[in-house]
């Protein structure tokens, strides 16, 4: 039996790009372009990538909050591909999200009482008393108070609303859950108390994340993979220790060499990207990275790389380490 939660083949997701008295589609925009992986049964696994890379979209499309254009995708067995809007509504009891912006992703006009307890009520789980001793659980699982229940988003400081949005995460007992930049709009020292407090939830309920990010400190701490993605594709995946410790896409050298190191003794070289990052609408031939990537060659400009292994579970989508690529190139 597969250790795999989630396996990913060719998920896609493009935007047509509609121009022209007639509307006609012109071209398209290439927010998730052609990428797979796998989580594996309790890991957190980690997407990162600059702004606008397609890490949300693969998020949303992963739950078919957006409908992706082409892709396998199979959690626990099942392809999800192929289920009906019924059938994916009653999927998503496995599969639930923690969204960004903690403030804009709860209904202001409902009490978190009523927030927590609307995915109980849709998925007809017990009645109202059940859902009431759920829902008091829930809150103080997530640290909150008993009478917080009774209190509109708008009472709550930052930090606390996130923890009301994770409490609605774990309403139905999923077996995964997206967390989508979940603390990049709090404080730094919120921050620690969101992620110690979704490690906490994570060994008490057996759960497994894709944790979606730009943070990369914060990935280090919580990831036990990661994947870096660029332009729509992944460019690079491995464990966290190996990425830190030897990072092979240039892609990645220069992210990780961003990173503010906190000893200010310690002096590291700053790779410095030239150039501004392409359109997803206009993604260059070849590798998506080489008009700002340091060590470009000839062929990144014409062969799009695939994934290659460079050692035990490390795989980079880059001419440096692709074997037919060095094949030709000798």
């Amino acid at each position: 039996m597969s250790d795999n939660l989630l396996e990913v083949k060719g998920l896609k997701k493009y935007y047509p790009i509609n121009k022209g008295f007639f509307n006609k589609t012109q071209g398209f925009v290439k927010a998730v372009d052609d990428i797979s992986f796998t989580v594996r049964k309790g890991e957190t696994f980690g997407l990162v990538g600059e702004s606008g890379c397609g890490k949300s979209t693969t998020g949303r499309s992963l739950l078919r909050l957006i409908e992706p254009t082409a892709g396998e995708i199979t959690f626990d067995g099942q392809n999800i591909m192929a289920l009906s809007a019924e059938e994916m509504r009653k999927q998503r009891r496995e599969m639930q999200i923690v969204f960004q912006d903690p403030f804009s992703s709860l209904d202001p006009r409902n009490t978190v009482q009523r927030i927590l307890e609307e995915p109980l009520i849709v998925h007809g789980i017990g009645d109202a008393k059940e859902r009431r001793r759920r829902v008091e659980y829930l809150a103080d699982v997530v640290g909150l108070a008993k009478a917080h229940l009774l209190r509109y988003p708008h009472q709550f400081s930052g930090g606390q609303r996130q923890r009301i949005g994770i409490a609605r995460a774990l309403a139905l007992q999923p077996k995964l859950i997206i967390a989508d930049e979940p603390v990049s709009a709090l404080d730094v020292s919120i921050q620690s108390q969101v992620i110690n407090l979704m490690q906490d939830l994570q060994r008490e309920f057996g759960l497994t994340y894709i944790f979606i990010a730009h943070d990369l400190s914060v990935v280090k701490h919580i990831c036990d993979r990661v994947a870096v993605m660029y332009l729509g594709r992944i460019v690079e995946v491995a464990d966290k220790t190996t990425l830190y410790a030897e990072p092979q896409h240039p892609y990645t050298q220069a992210l990780l060499s961003a990173v503010p190191e906190p000893d200010p003794d310690l002096r590291k070289e700053r790779v410095i990207l030239q150039g501004e990052v392409p359109s997803p609408a206009n993604v260059p031939v070849g590798c998506a990275f080489n008009t700002r990537c340091p060590k470009v060659m000839d062929v990144c400009r014409s062969i799009k790389p695939g994934l290659a292994e460079t050692g035990a579970g490390h795989l980079a989508a880059c001419h440096l380490y692709h074997e037919p690529t060095r094949d030709l190139l000798a």
